[in-house]
């Protein structure tokens, strides 16, 4: 069945990772971005991204905040003002019960109930574990791409989930890859 919806991490996956990130001057997107998003929106795959930003949580910084920067990357892919159709900003530390934190399906599922569309057209791509296991949890596809801050093939070995999700090195090559499945 064919992929009709990504959910992309924001942070390491879209843009750079930048520890607590809340100054929209510090977002910078990670090479192949724009043209990886431009394909799956020109094949006429959905877009969504899925983001942990614990900092709110944490009283580090505000959801406005973090809506900022997520304006600031819209801007830098130059892709039109609303490429994704939604953006969920999970604003929950770790210590705190998880309604939308990673890795909770939460999210997802209200993807599928709101679009009809089955967990199999559905796939989390991201940079982490955590990534993954909401897409396990979602009972989605999942993809991940390594982008040089973290050992993903490593993480995933020690979640004993080595061998359900492909890693990547790119986004460009992830969302091809997964346009042809």
């Amino acid at each position: 069945m064919a992929i009709k919806a990504l959910i992309f991490d924001r942070d390491g996956t879209l843009i750079e990772h930048v520890p607590y990130l809340h100054d929209p001057a510090g977002v910078r997107l990670l090479p192949t971005v724009r043209d990886a998003l431009a394909l799956a929106r020109d094949s006429g795959v959905r877009l969504y991204v899925h983001t942990n930003q614990s900092g709110v949580g944490r009283g580090m910084f505000t959801v406005a905040d973090a809506v900022a920067c997520n304006r600031r990357m819209i801007e830098l892919l130059d892709l039109g003002p609303e490429p994704f159709e939604a953006i969920c900003i999970a604003p929950e530390a770790p210590s705190e019960p998880m309604a939308y934190r990673k890795p909770s399906p939460r999210y997802a599922q209200e993807i599928m109930e709101r679009t009809g569309l089955s967990a199999e057209e559905l796939c989390y791509v991201g940079d982490r574990g955590s990534d993954l296991v909401t897409a396990v949890r979602a009972g989605t596809r999942g993809a991940g791409v390594v982008t040089g801050l973290d050992d993903l093939s490593a993480e995933l070995a020690e979640l004993g989930l080595a061998d359900r999700f492909p890693v990547y090195h790119s986004l460009l090559e992830a969302v091809t890859e997964l346009l042809r499945v």
